[in-house]
C-alpha cells in the first residue's frame, strides 16, 4: 500500500479513552468498510511479552514477539494464542505497556506491514494514534478524534462501572493524562493532529453525533 494514491481509508487518531475505536468500529459498519483497531496490536504486544516475561523496554525480545504475534480478530473479539483477551487488553496497566511498547522503532516496522495488509477493496476505517500520518498517509479521510482528559476519564470510569469521583477516578484520569504525556512526546510517530486532519472534539458530544459527522465528512469527499 505504498501507491501515491488515495486510499479508501478512514483514519481516525486520537488520544487514549477518545472513543475512537467505538466510533471507527460503527463507521466502518455504516459503510460496509473492513475496521483495523491498531491500538489493540500494541495492546496485544505489551500483553504477549507480559506473559513471555519480556520486558516492555526489551526492543528486540518484543519486536520478536509483534513479527509472530498469535493474534486473531473475530465475532467482535480479541484472541491471543488461541485465549480470548478481549478484556485483559483493555485494561489501564497494558494501556501504558501499549504506549512503551509503542515508542520502540522495531517494534513499530514489526507491526507496520501487518497494519497495511487489512486494507482492502471493501476499504477500511483504521483508528490509532498515527494511522494518518504512518499507517494511511494517503488516506481519503484523516480524522483527529478528541475529548477533554476529564471526559475522557468519566467516560473510562462509567465504561468500569466506577463513580466520577474519588481515589479510583483520580487514578484514572492521572493514567489518562500520564499516556497523552507518553504518546505525544515519544521519538517515534508522535500523537500529533495532522494538517490534513479533520478535528473532531467530543466533549459535548454523543456517540450517535459523531458517528453522522465521520459520515457526514466521507460523503462530501
Amino acid at each position: 500500500m505504498e501507491s501515491k494514491q488515495t486510499q479508501k481509508v478512514i483514519a481516525i487518531d486520537g488520544p487514549s479513552a477518545s472513543g475512537k475505536g467505538t466510533i471507527a468500529s460503527r463507521v466502518a459498519a455504516a459503510l460496509g468498510f473492513d475496521y483495523l483497531d491498531s491500538g489493540a496490536l500494541y495492546r496485544l504486544t505489551a500483553l504477549y511479552a507480559e506473559k513471555q516475561g519480556v520486558e516492555w523496554d526489551d526492543e528486540a525480545g518484543v519486536a520478536a514477539l509483534a513479527q509472530a504475534l498469535p493474534a486473531v480478530f473475530e465475532s467482535g473479539k480479541t484472541f491471543l494464542a488461541g485465549e480470548d483477551v478481549s478484556e485483559a487488553i483493555r485494561t489501564e496497566a497494558i494501556g501504558m505497556g501499549a504506549s512503551t511498547v509503542a515508542q520502540l522503532p522495531a517494534v513499530r516496522a514489526a507491526l507496520l506491514q501487518r497494519q497495511r495488509d487489512f486494507l482492502t477493496e471493501k476499504g477500511l476505517v483504521g483508528d490509532g494514534r498515527d494511522m494518518g500520518s504512518v499507517i494511511f498517509p494517503n488516506a481519503l479521510l484523516k480524522i483527529f478524534l478528541t475529548a477533554s482528559a476529564q471526559v475522557r476519564a468519566e467516560r473510562r470510569a462509567k465504561q468500569l462501572g466506577l463513580p466520577c469521583e474519588g481515589v479510583a477516578f483520580e487514578r484514572i484520569l492521572a493514567d489518562i493524562e500520564a499516556r497523552d504525556e507518553v504518546d505525544s512526546r515519544r521519538a517515534v510517530a508522535p500523537l500529533v493532529q495532522l494538517p490534513d486532519a479533520e478535528l473532531l472534539d467530543t466533549s459535548a458530544m454523543g456517540i450517535e453525533e459523531t458517528v453522522k459527522k465521520v459520515l457526514d465528512w466521507y460523503r462530501k469527499k
